[in-house]
C-alpha cells in the first residue's frame, strides 16, 4: 500500500492552494424555504458523519435488529378464507355475517360437490340417451368413492347430507332407517329410475339380502317393521315419494325422493336450453348433478359417541380431514370417469378444490423469489463495477440488494408480529415490488457517495452524501408510505392487509437505506483507502503500484456555474519513489489560468443542485487523471451525455413542446374514453390458472349455470306472530325481483311460513273430516287420523299457564283464519308441533330457526294431560327464506340484484320487520356498490397528502402543484389503459391505482427538485434538471422492471394481468411523464429560481505575481529536484452553492492537507 509523504519530503517552496472565492446571494435576504431545507440537510450531514464514525457498530446493530424482525415470519399466518379476505370491514355485510354466525355457527348446513357435463363439440345437443348414459356413468363413479382414514372406511352414505330424517323412538329402527334414508342429490337422473342407483344406503334384516334403493319395496318393508315401531310418519313420507317414471321428460325439471318437497327446477339441471315458440324444451348443452355433503361440524356431531368412532379420538379436525380427502378423490375419479375419446366431458368441482387453489395461489414461489433477487444481484454488481478500482462498487451493489432483501423480510416479519395476515397479494407480489422500489435508493446513495465534491474531508464523506441525497430519498419514501397507507382506506381486508404491509416494508427499506447502508458505504471507503480490490477485498488493488502519465486534456463534462470563467490549471506533478515500499506517490500543486468559457448548446457547464437528483448509477468517471491515450467519443457516450446534447435541446424547442403537449393531451383524452370501458368485477375464472380443469369447470358453470343460492334472513327484535302479513309481503316483494328464479306455477313457495301454514291447513282439514264423521269428539281423538289428532291437541291450547286447555275451542277456533294467518296465541305452539311432525317440510324450507323449537313427540294413543300440553317455542331471533338468483353474468347484474334486495328489506323495515339478504353475491359483490366512490375518495385524499408532503419538503407549493397535476394525469391514463386492456376494476386494481401516485413520485420529484434548485431561464433550468435526472430515472425504471419481471412467470394469469401488466404500464407512464411532460411543463409554467448567485474574486485566491504570458500563478520555485518529473493536465474547479443556515461549513483548517488520513484520497485522484 502506498504510504503518504511526510511533510518534510514536500517540494521546496510548495504552497497549498487557496480556498475558492466566497459565493454570495444577490436575490435579497435568505428565504425561509432555503433556510429550512438547509437545516434539514444539516441534520442529515450530522447523521451521515455519525454513522461513518461508528460504521461497524451501526452495521452490526442494524443487521441484528432487522434479523430479529425477520424472525417474525415464523408466526406468519396465510389467510385463504374468502369471507375473511373479501368482506368489507365494518360494512353492513360484515355485521350481518357476524349476526348469522352468532346465531347459527361458523358453517353452512351442507357443502356442494358438482358435476357438469358438456359435449366436446360446442353447441351439440346433450339431451340424448347416450349423453345421459355417460352422465350416469360419471355420477355412479363419483357416488362410489371411498376413502380410508383412521382405520375406517368412509363412503358417500356416511358423509352425505340427508334432509328430513324422521324422529323414531326405537333407536335400532331409527339407525336402520337413517342408513337407508337417501342422500340429497340434485341430478337430471332423478327423472328416471336410474337416479336411484346413485343412492348407496343399505340396511340389514335377518333372513334377507341387504336392502337398497334399487331393490326396495316400501310397502313390504313397512309391513315387516310394523310390529317393532310406529312408522306412520315414515309411511306418509314414502307415500309422498313416487318411483321414477322412465317416460317422464326432463322438461319442467325433476323430483327427488320426495315428490312434494324435492322438485329440481330445470335451471338447476340443464344449461344452454333452447325452446320452441310454445316454450317446450328442444335442446340443451350441459347437464349438472350436485351431491350434498354434511359440514365438518355436522359430521363430527353425527358420529360423536358412535360405536364406529369411539376408538379413534373423534374430533372436528378429523371430520374436516375426512371430508377434504373424500372431496379430492371425488373430483379426481369423476374427471377420469369418461374415456378420452368420449363425445362428452366431465368437469368436477368441490369446496376443497377452491381451497386448494387459494392455498396454491397464496404460496410463496421460492424459485421466482430467488430468481428475482439473483437477477437484481447480478444487475447491481455488473452496473456498479468499474475498471478503476477506486470507483468500482460491485461489492456495495451486492450488499445493498441483500440489505434490501433483509429489510423486506424484516418488514413482513414485523407485519406478522403485528397480527396482519398474509394473502396471495402479499406472497406473490410484494417481495418483487418492494425489491424494485428499495434498490433505487441504494443505487442513488452509492453513486452520490463516489461523486462527493473534491476537497471533502475523508471523515465527512458520508455526511456529504446524505446531505446531497437524503432529501430525495426521504421525499420518495414518505410519499410511497403515505400512498400505501391511503390505499388501506379500501375496506377489503385482503387489500387493506396488502397496503399496510407494503407501507411497513417501504418504511423498513427507508430505515435500512438511511441508517444501515451508509455504514456499508463507509466500510467500502475503508476498503478503497486500503487500496483493496472490489468484491475480492482480500487482495490488493493493482492500481496502487503503477503510475500513468498525465497529459493535457479537454475539460470534458465537468461542471462549474454558468457565466463563470473556467479555472484551467497547469499541473506540475512531483513523483517520489520510496525505497521501503517501492510505491509511487504523485503530488499535484496546481497553477491557475483564467480562460473564457467555451460555447455549449446549453450555455456549457451546469451547476449541480444539492440533493436534487436520483443518481442510481454512475454514468461518468470521477474527476481524476486520464490515460495518456485520449478516449474515443463512443466511450464517453452515456445517458447523461444523450440527455444533455441530444434529448434536452430537442425536447425544449418550441415546436417540440407543442408536439409533447398535444400528444399528452390526446393520450389523456383517449384515456378518458378508455375509462368508460372499465367494467367492475373479479370472477373466479380470472384468478384460477387458465388451461386447468378447475378453470374449465368455472368457465362452464359461469356460462351455463349462473345460479346462486341466497336467503332472506329475518332477525329478532319484532313479534313474528303479529307480523305474518308483513313477512308474506316481504317474501312477495323479494320474489318479484328480476334476478329471482320463480318457483313452478304448480308448486308453493319454498319458505317455512308457507310450509307451516299449509301444514296447519292440512291437519285442520283432516280434523274437520274426522269431526264430521264422528271419529273425533270433545273427549276422544283415538279413532281419528294422525293429522286430526295433532289438530285436536293444537285447537285446545290456550297459552295460559293456569288453564292451559279449553276443549270448547274445538269448534270455535281455526288453526288458520280466513285471511290466511295463524292465530298469534297458537303461533309458537304450532311451530313446535310442525317442526317435530314434518321434518321433511322443515328441511325443505331451510328455515334454520334460532332458538330451535323444542322436540315434541306425538302419540295419539297417549291421552294423559301431560301429552296434551304442547310447549311453546321461544320467540324467534333468526329465520330465513331461501331463493335462487339467476342470470347473474356481469357485475352490473349483481349490483342490480343487490340493490333490489336491499330496497325490499328497507321497505319491510318500515313495516317493522328486520331483515337482510344473505349469500355469496352479497358477500363478494356488494363492495362494488361503493368501490368507485371509495377509489375516488382515496385518490383525492392521497393527491392532497402528496401536495402537502411535497410542499413541505420542497417548500414550494407551485412546484408541488405541478407534481400533483402530472400524478393525477398518470392515474387517469393508467385507469384508461386498463379499460383498453380489458382489466376489470376490483379492489386489487384500486390498490395499484392508489399506490401509483406514490410510485409516480419516484419519476417526477427529482426532476422538479433539480429544476427548483437550478439557476437561469426556465428552458436552461429544465435542461439542467434533465441532464442530472435522465440517467438516474431511466435506470431506476429498469431496476423496478427487473423487480417486476419475475411476476411475468407466474402460473396465475391473474398475477400477470393485474399486477405485472398494470405495474409495467405504470412504470412506462412514469418515465414518459417524468422525463418528457414534466420538463416541458416546467419550462413553460415552472416557478422562478430560488437563488441567483454571484462569485467574486478574493485577493487571497491568486498571488500578486505576474508570470509570463500574463497568467496568474501560485508561488513555485523555478527549480525542481532531479527526482521529480513534470507532467501537465487540465482540472475543473467545482464551485459550490453558498453556505446556508444550518448547513455544514468547512473551517479553514478543513482544507485537504497532506496528512495520513487525507493523502490516500489525493492519491486516488492523482494516481491510477
Amino acid at each position: 500500500m502506498a504510504q503518504p509523504l511526510p511533510p518534510r519530503e514536500l517540494p521546496p517552496g510548495y504552497t497549498p492552494p487557496a480556498r475558492p472565492a466566497t459565493p454570495q446571494i444577490l436575490a435579497g435576504s435568505l428565504k425561509a424555504p432555503l433556510w429550512l431545507r438547509a437545516y434539514f440537510q444539516g441534520l442529515l450531514f450530522s447523521l451521515g458523519c455519525g454513522i461513518q464514525k461508528h460504521c461497524g457498530k451501526v452495521l452490526f446493530l442494524g443487521l441484528l435488529a432487522f434479523g430479529a424482525l425477520a424472525l417474525g415470519l415464523r408466526v406468519a399466518v396465510i389467510e385463504t378464507d374468502l369471507e375473511q379476505l373479501w368482506v368489507e370491514v365494518g360494512s353492513r355485510v360484515s355485521q350481518e355475517l357476524h349476526y348469522t354466525k352468532e346465531k347459527l355457527g361458523e358453517e353452512a348446513a351442507y357443502t356442494s360437490q358438482m358435476l357438469i357435463q358438456t359435449p366436446r363439440q360446442e353447441g351439440e345437443n346433450i339431451l340424448t340417451p347416450e349423453a345421459l348414459g355417460l352422465h350416469l356413468q360419471a355420477a355412479l363413479t363419483a357416488s362410489k368413492v371411498q376413502v380410508s382414514l383412521y382405520g375406517k372406511s368412509w363412503d358417500l352414505n356416511k358423509i352425505c347430507y340427508k334432509s328430513g330424517v324422521p324422529l323414531i323412538e326405537n333407536g335400532m329402527i331409527e339407525r336402520m332407517i337413517e342408513k337407508l334414508f337417501p342422500c340429497v342429490i340434485l341430478t337430471p337422473l332423478d327423472c328416471f329410475w336410474e337416479g336411484a342407483k346413485l343412492q348407496g344406503g343399505s340396511a340389514y334384516l335377518p333372513g334377507r339380502p341387504d336392502i337398497q334403493w334399487t331393490n326396495l319395496d316400501p310397502e313390504q318393508l313397512l309391513e315387516e317393521l310394523g310390529p317393532f315401531a310406529s312408522l306412520e310418519g315414515f309411511r306418509q313420507l314414502l307415500d309422498k315419494a313416487q318411483a321414477p317414471n322412465v317416460a317422464q321428460e326432463l322438461s319442467g325439471g325433476c323430483h327427488g325422493f320426495s315428490h312434494k318437497f324435492m322438485h329440481w327446477q330445470e335451471e338447476l339441471l340443464l344449461g344452454g336450453m333452447v325452446r320452441d315458440a310454445q316454450g317446450q324444451l328442444l335442446r340443451a348443452e350441459a347437464l349438472q348433478s350436485t351431491f350434498l355433503l354434511m359440514s365438518p361440524r355436522q359430521l363430527f356431531e353425527h358420529f360423536r359417541g358412535d360405536y364406529q368412532t369411539h376408538d379413534i379420538g373423534w374430533s372436528e379436525e378429523q371430520a374436516s380431514t375426512v371430508l377434504q380427502t373424500w372431496q379430492r378423490r371425488f373430483v379426481q375419479l369423476a374427471q377420469e370417469a369418461l374415456p378420452e375419446n368420449a363425445s362428452q366431458q366431465i368437469h368436477a368441482f368441490s369446496p376443497t378444490t377452491l381451497d386448494d387453489i387459494l392455498h396454491a395461489f397464496s404460496e410463496v414461489s421460492t424459485a421466482r423469489v430467488v430468481g428475482g433477487y439473483l437477477l437484481m444481484l447480478a444487475y447491481a454488481c455488473v452496473t456498479m463495477l468499474r475498471w478503476d478500482c477506486a470507483q468500482s462498487q460491485g461489492a456495495v451493489g451486492l450488499a445493498g440488494v441483500l440489505l434490501v432483501a433483509l429489510a423486506v423480510a424484516s418488514g413482513l416479519g414485523l407485519c406478522s408480529l403485528l397480527g396482519i395476515t398474509f394473502n396471495a397479494a402479499t406472497t406473490q407480489v410484494l417481495p418483487f415490488l418492494a425489491l424494485g422500489i428499495g434498490v433505487d435508493d441504494v443505487f442513488l446513495l452509492a453513486h452520490a457517495f463516489t461523486e462527493a465534491p473534491s476537497g471533502t474531508p475523508l471523515q465527512e464523506r458520508m455526511g456529504e452524501c446524505l446531505q446531497r441525497t437524503g432529501t430525495s430519498v426521504a421525499l420518495t419514501s414518505i410519499n410511497n408510505m403515505v400512498a400505501f397507507f391511503m390505499a388501506a382506506l379500501v375496506p377489503i381486508p385482503a387489500l387493506r392487509a396488502f397496503s399496510l404491509q407494503a407501507a411497513i416494508v417501504v418504511g423498513c427499506n427507508f430505515a435500512a437505506v438511511m441508517l444501515v447502508f451508509p455504514a456499508v458505504l463507509s466500510l467500502d471507503l475503508h476498503r478503497r483507502h486500503c487500496q483493496r480490490l472490489d468484491v475480492l477485498c482480500c487482495f490488493s488493488s493493482p492500481c496502487s503500484a503503477r503510475v500513468i502519465q498525465i497529459l493535457p486534456q479537454e475539460l470534458g463534462d465537468r461542471t462549474v456555474p454558468v457565466g463563470i470563467a473556467h479555472l484551467t490549471t497547469t499541473v506540475q506533478a512531483f513523483t517520489h519513489c520510496e525505497a521501503s515500499s517501492q510505491h509511487v506517490v504523485t503530488i499535484l500543486p496546481p497553477q491557475a489560468q483564467l480562460v473564457p468559457p467555451p460555447s455549449d448548446p446549453l450555455s456549457s457547464e451546469l451547476f449541480s443542485p444539492v440533493g436534487s437528483t436520483r443518481d442510481l448509477l454512475g454514468q461518468e468517471e470521477g474527476i481524476g487523471p486520464k490515460a495518456a491515450r485520449k478516449s474515443l467519443p463512443c466511450a464517453r457516450w452515456n445517458l447523461a451525455h444523450f440527455a444533455r446534447y441530444q434529448f434536452a435541446p430537442l425536447l425544449l424547442q418550441s415546436h417540440a413542446k407543442a408536439i409533447v403537449l398535444m400528444f399528452f393531451g390526446a393520450l389523456l383524452g383517449l384515456s378518458l374514453y378508455g375509462a368508460t370501458l372499465v367494467q367492475d368485477g373479479l370472477a373466479l375464472t380470472d384468478v384460477v390458472p387458465r388451461g386447468t380443469k378447475e378453470h374449465a369447470f368455472l368457465s362452464a358453470q359461469l356460462r351455463y349455470f349462473s345460479l346462486y343460492e341466497v336467503a332472506l334472513v329475518t332477525q329478532g327484535g319484532f313479534d313474528y306472530a303479529h307480523s305474518q302479513r308483513a313477512l308474506f309481503d316481504l317474501h312477495q316483494r323479494f320474489s318479484s325481483l328480476k334476478a329471482v328464479l320463480p318457483p313452478p306455477a304448480t308448486q308453493a313457495p319454498r319458505t317455512w311460513l308457507h310450509y307451516y301454514r299449509n301444514w296447519l291447513q292440512g291437519i285442520q282439514a283432516a280434523f274437520d273430516q274426522d269431526w264430521a264423521s264422528g271419529r273425533i269428539t270433545y273427549h276422544s281423538y283415538r279413532n281419528g287420523s294422525e293429522d286430526g289428532a295433532l289438530a285436536y291437541k293444537l285447537l285446545i291450547q290456550t297459552g295460559n299457564a293456569q288453564e292451559p286447555l279449553d276443549f270448547s275451542q274445538l269448534t270455535t277456533r281455526r288453526l288458520v283464519d280466513k285471511d290466511g294467518l295463524i292465530p298469534p296465541e297458537l303461533f309458537y305452539m304450532g311451530l313446535t308441533v310442525w317442526v317435530s311432525s314434518d321434518p321433511l317440510g322443515l328441511a325443505a324450507s331451510q328455515a334454520n330457526f334460532y332458538p330451535p323449537p323444542p322436540e315434541w313427540l306425538h302419540d295419539k294413543y297417549d291421552t294423559t294431560g301431560e301429552n296434551l300440553r304442547i310447549p311453546a317455542a321461544q320467540p324467534l331471533e333468526f329465520a330465513q327464506f331461501p331463493f335462487l338468483l339467476r342470470g347473474l353474468q356481469k357485475t352490473a347484474d349483481f349490483v342490480e340484484a343487490i340493490e333490489g334486495a336491499r330496497a325490499a328489506c328497507t321497505e319491510a323495515g318500515q313495516a317493522g320487520v328486520r331483515a337482510y339478504p344473505s349469500g355469496s353475491p352479497f358477500l363478494f359483490w356488494e363492495q362494488y356498490l361503493g368501490l368507485r366512490r371509495c377509489f375516488l375518495l382515496a385518490v383525492c385524499i392521497l393527491l392532497v397528502c402528496t401536495f402537502l408532503v411535497c410542499a413541505l419538503l420542497l417548500l414550494n407549493p407551485w412546484t408541488a402543484g405541478l407534481i400533483v397535476l402530472v400524478l393525477a394525469m398518470m392515474t387517469v391514463e393508467l385507469f384508461g389503459i386498463m379499460g383498453f386492456l380489458g382489466i376489470k376494476l376490483s379492489a386489487i386494481p384500486v390498490v395499484i391505482l392508489v399506490a401509483s401516485i406514490g410510485i409516480g413520485v419516484e419519476f417526477t420529484v427529482h426532476v422538479a427538485l433539480g429544476f427548483l434548485t437550478a439557476q437561469g431561464s426556465r428552458n436552461l433550468r429544465a435542461a439542467r434538471a434533465l441532464e442530472h435526472t435522465f440517467a438516474p430515472v431511466t435506470d431506476g425504471a429498469v431496476s423496478t422492471l427487473l423487480g417486476l419481471l419475475m411476476l411475468a412467470g407466474s402460473n396465475f394469469d391473474f398475477i400477470v394481468r393485474y399486477f405485472f401488466v398494470v405495474l409495467t404500464v405504470l412504470t412506462l407512464l412514469g418515465l414518459l411523464h417524468g422525463l418528457v411532460l414534466l420538463p416541458v411543463l416546467l419550462s413553460i409554467l415552472g416557478p422562478p429560481p430560488e437563488v441567483v448567485q454571484m462569485y467574486k474574486e478574493s485577493p487571497q485566491v491568486l498571488s500578486p505575481t505576474t508570470p509570463r504570458g500574463g497568467t496568474l500563478r501560485w508561488g513555485m520555485t523555478p527549480t525542481l529536484p532531479q527526482s521529480f518529473a513534470r507532467v501537465t493536465t487540465s482540472m475543473t474547479v467545482a464551485l459550490h452553492s453558498p453556505p446556508l443556515p444550518g448547513a455544514y461549513i468547512h473551517p479553514a483548517s478543513a482544507e485537504p492537507t497532506w496528512s495520513p488520513a487525507a493523502t490516500p484520497a489525493a492519491n486516488s485522484s492523482a494516481t491510477e
